[in-house]
């Protein structure tokens, strides 16, 4: 579901109720930044491009602190915090933090998350055995190797920082409007 329209998005200061303060990614700051308009991975750690909207830096800040989190299957599915993540729910846990989603979705649900499309500055991949998300320029996924990685064998490697696939076919793009 859908929280709001993207103007109201951009003018609020909330994180969708995802706790931004919980773990600070490795040894930088918790908001990391970078100039210009697109992210970029430093030494595992997701810089948010500076030109970027809030929720986009906000969506980035959220994957950091559940970066390298453990892999299970149905994690962050009853809800936002867990003891670890799949891949919808490492997905709708950035999407809350941007304040984008209200409760966790499946991969299957996200399939009518948003309008369909790449957006400019967030684009959600999923079909129903499996999502991720594209956020200004890079991927956070759980998936190590690319689309054909089979349902469920990725136990252990949970949720990453990558870099974006060239190949998305089979999958649906989703998108908010402005985003």
């Amino acid at each position: 579901m859908l929280i709001g329209a993207p103007a109201a998005l951009a003018s609020g200061p909330t994180t969708g109720g995802a706790d931004l303060s919980a773990k600070p990614p490795k040894s930088t700051s918790s908001t990391p930044t970078v100039t210009g308009y697109k992210a970029k991975i430093i030494h595992g750690v997701a810089y948010a491009p500076s030109d970027a909207p809030l929720q986009v830096k906000r969506a980035i800040w959220a994957g950091d602190k559940i970066d390298h989190d453990p892999y299970i299957w149905g994690g962050g599915h009853a809800d936002f915090v867990s003891r670890g993540y799949d891949c919808s729910g490492s997905v709708s846990y950035v999407l809350h933090a941007a304040g984008l989603l209200s409760s966790p979705e499946t991969s299957g649900g996200l399939e009518s998350w948003g309008s369909r499309g790449r957006g400019r500055w967030i684009t959600v991949y999923t079909n129903e055995g499996h999502a991720f998300v594209e956020i200004a320029g890079i991927r956070f996924d759980t998936a190590p190797e690319g689309p054909a990685a089979p349902r469920g064998t990725y136990p252990g490697s949970g949720p990453r920082w990558r870099p974006l696939w060239n190949d998305t076919s089979g999958f649906e793009a989703r998108h908010v409007p402005g985003l």
